[in-house]
């Protein structure tokens, strides 16, 4: 994605499968260009993606990304928020 956008990972089979979060989350940053951030919207049922998620892109990214927990959303799920570098 050339512009900051924003996936949704927190129905259906994302509110069990913690595995396809963190898989899908990689691919949406993979998709993501330079200079762009993508919001990655998680269940509510895993909690605070900090404690599970950023690790996770922090090993397949290294410093090619930053990382920020935004906020719980009203929705339920949790909002992070994946920049890549320059």
């Amino acid at each position: 994605m050339e512009k900051n956008w924003s996936i949704a990972l927190e129905h259906n089979e994302y509110e069990t499968d913690r595995s396809l979060v963190i898989n899908d989350a990689i691919d949406a940053v993979k998709q993501t260009a330079n200079g762009c951030y993508v919001n990655i919207v998680t269940p509510a049922a895993f909690g605070n993606p900090d404690d599970y998620l950023t690790e996770e892109l922090k090993q397949a990214f290294g410093n090619e990304i930053d990382v920020k927990f935004i906020d719980q959303c009203g929705c339920g799920g949790y909002v992070l928020r994946v920049w890549k570098n320059n």
